[in-house]
């Protein structure tokens, strides 16, 4: 049997439920393994953000599509940040949220949705994509390093 071809490529609006599907499933993992920081009643609120994204000039939504269905998605934002007293202006392309179904994981999917970013990002002019994660996640992890991100910044934290 062939393997069904992914396809990377910008979200269309009507496709925003289905991408709401797989941001489901991340902000219920979020929910389980840092439960101090995410609200498992909060989705309702967080769900309608990502057509802000999809409307504005300044993001993007991005899906990985197999057999006609979506499987993984990315929210992006393109950073203009001028320069300030302490640093130099930057101008980047952040991946604020970042997914592929459970179902799905591990088929190359994430590494073909970042490769999709690095050239949206080249050709919009941005030298780089940076990303943040929480640190319980391991997979995500090795999945992102192997695209060849490193950290540089870490958040710390201190219970008391």
């Amino acid at each position: 049997m062939e393997e069904q071809k992914i396809v990377i490529r910008f979200a269309k609006e009507e496709e925003l439920e289905q991408v709401n599907q797989i941001r489901k499933q991340i902000h219920k993992l979020h929910c389980i393994q840092r439960e101090n920081n995410f609200k498992p009643d909060g989705w309702e609120e967080i769900r309608d953000l990502v057509k802000l994204r999809f409307e504005s000039e300044d993001s993007n939504v991005i899906v990985a599509c197999k057999e006609g269905r979506i499987v993984g998605t990315a929210v992006v934002q393109y950073i203009r940040r001028p320069e300030s007293p302490f640093q130099q202006a930057r101008n980047f392309c952040h991946i604020e949220e970042f997914g592929v179904d459970e179902e799905y994981r591990r088929q190359g999917i994430a590494t073909l949705l970042i490769d999709f970013i690095k050239e949206d990002a080249k050709r919009r002019g941005f030298p780089k994509v940076e990303l943040n994660m929480w640190e319980f996640n391991e997979s995500a992890l090795k999945c992102y390093e192997s695209a060849g991100f490193r950290t540089y910044r870490r958040d710390l934290e201190l219970f008391l």
